[in-house]
């Protein structure tokens, strides 16, 4: 049996996660989902997509001050190294992390 990996593993591996903190109730993150889903398929094992929800997961939104939805943020390495709260389009998301090293 698989044992599932915690919030923190995921984030300190050196593959780059985008996590995308939303809401059910959230207009903005409805209008942000199918774009992180055309971003995680075109980028592959480059970068893993999680989408956390503040509601269900409050502890995890209050540790990153997570004080709007939706929010993104990159991990590398354990590390933020971008973060915008608001819609962000596919080819700015390719381009962040297109320019992260490798």
């Amino acid at each position: 049996m698989e044992k599932k990996e915690s919030f923190s593993e995921i984030i300190q591996g050196s593959t780059p996660v985008l996590v995308d903190f939303f809401a059910e109730w959230c207009g903005p993150c409805k209008t942000r989902s199918p774009i992180l889903k055309d971003f995680a398929t075109q980028m592959g094992d480059r970068v893993r997509v999680l989408k956390i929800d503040v509601d269900k997961s409050p502890s995890t939104a209050a540790t990153y001050r997570i004080q709007g939805v939706p929010t993104l943020i990159l991990f590398k390495d354990g590390k933020i190294v971008w973060r915008q709260s608001g819609v962000v389009q596919k080819q700015q998301l390719t381009q962040i992390v297109n320019q992260l090293p490798h």
